[in-house]
């Protein structure tokens, strides 16, 4: 089963992804997607780790998502991948950045394995960016989302705290 979260920034979309994790029982893992490049996502980074079970393990994706997924695959019941978002940008960074996103999409497409939750920020929301570099980002996060919302077994979006039902 996957399950797709989307949510604004501190929508919630996380705290939500944590309680259903919190659920499963059998072994887990949280693979973490961002990396603090200023003292305010650090905190925020800090603030996230506070909030998790210590006992779970975690795995630090940067841009090799697709090789964390497999490894994991292996090991795990349960999986929580938080943020989308964020390793499309460590994707975006890198030379073989297509390819990167395009071996996650083909393995998530074909996934038999252990359950897993996706959380990523549906961004776009608001006015227009105002640089082509953002502008940029916005349509292939968007573009990300809409296919990891097809794949996905169920999906919601997280509004002010509450999660509502895209597919189930």
């Amino acid at each position: 089963m996957i399950t797709f979260i989307l949510g604004g920034n501190k929508s919630g979309k996380s705290d939500y992804a944590l309680e259903r994790f919190a659920k499963c029982t059998g072994s887990k893992c949280f693979i973490a997607t961002g990396k603090a490049r200023d003292m305010s996502f650090r905190k925020q980074i800090m603030d996230h780790r506070m909030e998790r079970d210590p006992a779970i393990p975690v795995l630090e994706a940067g841009a090799n998502l697709h090789q964390v997924l497999l490894t994991a695959k292996e090991k795990y019941d349960h999986l929580l991948v938080d943020s989308l978002d964020f390793w499309l940008f460590s994707c975006s960074e890198h030379v073989d950045g297509e390819y990167l996103i395009g071996e996650v999409v083909r393995i998530l497409s074909e996934w038999k394995g252990p359950d897993v939750v996706l959380v990523s920020c549906e961004l776009g929301l608001g006015p227009l960016a105002m640089t082509r570099e953002v502008r940029e980002f916005v349509r292939k996060n968007g573009s990300l989302n809409r296919t990891m919302a097809a794949i996905a077994d169920e999906a919601y979006l997280v509004v002010a705290g509450l999660p509502l039902t895209l597919k189930k």
